[in-house]
């Protein structure tokens, strides 16, 4: 079982998030005390806007999301907007105080990433937070909606995903990168504990031992996924597969049923029709049961590999679904 590089798995519905204050506040309590305890993995201000290739976007975007919210500015030389808006960005990139990230991408020297976040004109802004890309707006928007979506957007990260952002510090070498951290490891015998667990049809022990290694190495990438199949596999250990199928025939816009049904459809090998369910039970379903509907997809795609085609081309109609 190899670990999975992390990859843009979804989208956030920034309409839906509501102020999170006691989340923000815990925030602001973390990001006070790593700076009292000497700006441990400080970065300069200058960091907070880099510029990004296709080369560097899984390490310096994809990676960097699992600990601040990245930013994207995709612009080009030619494009006049472009220059009203970057100064904005850049500006407030160092205002906020490490609590996003700005990644500038030039589009015309990385096709490839822009045709990938299906872009059709620029300047075009996404974020990626823990992996995972949404759109925030296209065209140069006044500074006072940039703001508004910024301050959503650090809501988002904080309350959804606990991520709150960099430290910043004035005096920080420019361009120097902290140590990083090394995993308090090894895992390899919860690791292959787990793997004997689900062999033994052990799902529960299984998920026990995945969550033991994540809860002192929360960035392990083959825990993540081994993780994910023993949920999978446990979910669907007691059901009736002619009952949910009945339940989901005859409820289409059933939330619940149409994400038991797709668990069986994966289990069964048949990946694009769990995929299809669950993207067409988004379109019919709105408020919690439509955000359920839309974590689980997530979840399927952590099982699957976000790197496999299925998933790329799911994730793509997700997102027409969502928006």
């Amino acid at each position: 079982m190899q670990p999975r590089n992390m990859s843009m798995s979804g989208v956030v519905d920034l309409a839906a998030v509501k102020a999170a204050q006691e989340a923000k506040t815990k925030a602001e309590q973390t990001r006070a005390e790593a700076a009292r305890q000497g700006g441990a993995g400080a970065v300069s201000p200058s960091d907070l806007v880099i510029d990004v290739d296709e080369a560097g976007f899984e390490r310096d975007v994809l990676q960097r999301s699992a600990e601040v919210p990245v930013v994207i500015d995709f612009w080009a030389e030619w494009c006049q907007p472009c220059k009203q808006l970057s100064p904005v960005l850049e500006r407030l990139a160092v205002e906020y105080d490490g609590r996003f990230l700005l990644a500038k991408i030039d589009v015309d020297a990385n096709q490839m990433l822009m045709q990938q976040f299906g872009i059709q004109g620029i300047p075009a802004v996404f974020a990626v937070v823990a992996g995972q890309a949404l759109p925030l707006f296209q065209g140069a928007a006044p500074e006072e909606q940039i703001r508004e979506t910024l301050d959503q957007l650090v809501q988002v990260a904080e309350q959804r995903f606990g991520l709150t952002g960099l430290v910043v510090d004035p005096d920080a070498e420019p361009g120097a990168q902290p140590e990083p951290a090394m995993p308090a490891g090894p895992y390899d015998a919860l690791l292959e504990a787990a793997v004997q667990a689900l062999d033994a049809g052990d799902f529960g022990g299984a998920v026990q031992a995945y969550k033991n290694v994540l809860t002192d190495d929360p960035a392990n990438s083959e825990a993540k996924l081994g993780l994910a199949q023993a949920e999978l596999l446990q979910r669907v250990q007691g059901m009736d597969p002619q009952a949910v199928r009945k339940d989901a025939a005859e409820k289409p816009a059933d939330a619940q049923a149409q994400i038991a049904a797709a668990d069986l459809d994966l289990v069964g090998g048949h990946v694009e029709d769990a995929f299809g369910r669950l993207i067409e039970t988004v379109q019919r379903t709105a408020g919690d049961d439509r955000d359920a509907v839309r974590r689980r997809l997530l979840e399927l795609f952590e099982v699957v590999g976000t790197d496999d085609p299925r998933v790329v081309g799911a994730r793509r109609a997700l997102a027409r679904a969502l928006f």
